[in-house]
């Protein structure tokens, strides 16, 4: 079932978004040759505590199978798509590194995840987070009251595919709100006009997973890691969003003045 928000809510919801976008600029000010991402890891978690609130991916999920999500940042470097735990691995010029954050606070998600670069990168490189970013903007653009839900999809599809990368099939944005998953899942490739109509009130986390090479992924041995099985890298863009009747709202709001 979906949720719709009242504007009360939409309020609490900001302050949790506002968090996940602050904890993104913080990162983005340290990302550099030779950090350690269980450093930025822990910076993280120490910012989003300060500000009141928890990280919502530490001890996410876990069943007698898979372990519960150890970490408060899911950091995945090149080939990794998302998931990516952090550890003593140091970045290195030339990577690009996919960065996703989950707050919650006074019982409201926030989720955001912005893919950065390490120093100089590839000019290739450089393309994939360039249409990874805009092909958000464009999804973001059709989340408007009286549209479907996969005019989304379809226009996340479409720019990506147009500039020859794939998105992901196996792995969607979603609703947020009390929960960090909520209705509906939001596929990034669908058909125009078709799916759930779009109403006043819903918040829905946006997220393009797009890779290099085909859209084939593997899950690591971490049970965490999704990685593209053929190695090649892969971007993640996300911003968290309310549809209200005036259009789409930007409850993230990283980068926007640089990139938008």
């Amino acid at each position: 079932m979906v949720s719709l928000k009242s504007e009360e809510e939409i309020e609490l919801m900001k302050e949790s978004n506002r968090i996940v976008s602050d904890t993104l600029r913080l990162l983005g000010a340290h990302i550099a040759p030779g950090i350690e991402t269980l450093a930025l890891d822990r910076m993280a978690e120490d910012f989003i505590r300060s500000c009141g609130a928890v990280p919502a991916f530490k001890g996410y999920g876990g069943n007698g199978r898979t372990p519960a999500y150890p970490a408060t940042l899911c950091v995945s470097i090149n080939e990794a798509v998302v998931h990516g735990i952090p550890s003593r691995r140091r970045l290195a010029e030339g990577d690009i590194v996919s960065i996703d954050v989950g707050t919650r606070k006074n019982g409201w998600f926030g989720d955001g995840a912005w893919t950065f670069t390490v120093g100089a990168v590839s000019s290739v490189k450089q393309r994939l987070l360039d249409v990874t970013r805009e092909s958000l903007f464009r999804g973001i653009e059709q989340a408007r009251v009286g549209n479907r839900l996969y005019d989304i999809s379809y226009a996340v599809q479409t720019h990506v595919e147009q500039h020859g990368f794939s998105v992901v099939r196996s792995l969607v944005g979603h609703g947020i709100g009390r929960d960090l998953h909520e209705e509906p899942q939001v596929p990034n490739f669908g058909r125009a006009r078709t799916g759930m109509k779009l109403k006043a009130g819903m918040t829905l986390a946006i997220e393009p997973m797009v890779n290099m090479g085909n859209a084939e992924v593997v899950v690591g041995e971490d049970h965490w890691t999704v990685q593209t099985a053929d190695g090649l890298p892969s971007a993640h863009f996300e911003h968290t969003v309310y549809i209200s009747r005036n259009g789409p709202v930007l409850l993230t709001n990283h980068f926007v003045e640089e990139y938008a």
